[in-house]
């Protein structure tokens, strides 16, 4: 006969899924606490936000953007982001405003040295020998190859090297580098010196460069090119045409900003 135990289970044990219940609540209870913080937009930062963008990718401001280029709203969502915005543009802001000043000033010097060219060579620029002018690549004087050289020829003619010698003398407080271009008219050339036009521009432009070196311009700053009769002032219709189109053109390089 089996004798049947008179204890009975400990009650206590019955109670313990209480306790993960009550673990299972809890984290549901934060899981939904964090879906809403989520799901929680502060329309206004967003807002704000949208415009900020906006701004920096210089678009157009939202019709309700509560701040303007010249009066920067403070973007509230990332202190450590707004200061990054507003300094950049700060910076840039500054080295447009300098790169302005240096501009104006290159302009101001080019107009300066185009003045002291004039003045030096009025006698040429009267008998519309010589034509100075100032653009995007600096300041260019053209001058006539009948004042510089006799016909078919690269030689300078005395007369010529005075006037070469004054203008040495004003580029010669300047640092900017001098192109020199020899030009010809349209009308083939062919001699034992000179094949082409080719040479002979060439040459000429050469003749001019050692002038101005000989003159105390550095060689450093030089450059020589001969270009035949590819860069006509006029079309080459012309007896009159035909003579502005030959020449030689000293071009003070004005500075490239964009380089720096």
């Amino acid at each position: 006969m089996i004798k049947r135990s008179s204890q009975r289970p400990d009650d206590g044990h019955l109670d313990r899924w209480l306790v993960s219940y009550a673990d299972f609540i809890t984290l549901l209870f934060a899981f939904f606490v964090v879906m809403y913080s989520i799901s929680s937009v502060n329309e206004a930062k967003y807002k704000l936000f949208s415009d900020s963008i906006r701004y920096a990718l210089t678009l157009s401001p939202g019709p309700n953007a509560s701040f303007s280029p010249s009066s920067p709203t403070v973007i509230q969502l990332n202190s450590g982001r707004q200061q990054t915005i507003l300094l950049n543009q700060v910076l840039v802001d500054k080295r447009t405003a300098e790169l302005g000043k240096q501009q104006r000033k290159i302009e101001e010097n080019m107009k300066r040295l185009a003045a002291s060219l004039r003045k030096v060579m009025e006698p040429l620029i009267l008998d519309d020998k010589v034509q100075i002018s100032v653009n995007k690549r600096g300041v260019v004087v053209d001058i006539s190859a009948t004042t510089l050289f006799a016909s078919a020829d690269a030689t300078l003619q005395p007369s010529s090297i005075p006037v070469l010698r004054a203008v040495a003398d004003i580029l010669g407080k300047e640092e900017e580098p001098i192109e020199v271009e020899g030009h010809t008219d349209d009308i083939p050339i062919a001699t034992p010196q000179f094949p082409s036009n080719w040479e002979l521009s060439s040459v000429r432009a050469s003749s001019v460069a050692r002038v101005l070196m000989e003159s105390g311009i550095p060689e450093q700053r030089l450059s020589v090119v001969g270009l035949a009769s590819n860069m006509p002032l006029v079309p080459n219709t012309s007896a009159s045409n035909r003579s502005r189109n030959r020449r030689v053109s000293i071009t003070i390089a004005s500075p490239n900003l964009e380089r720096d």
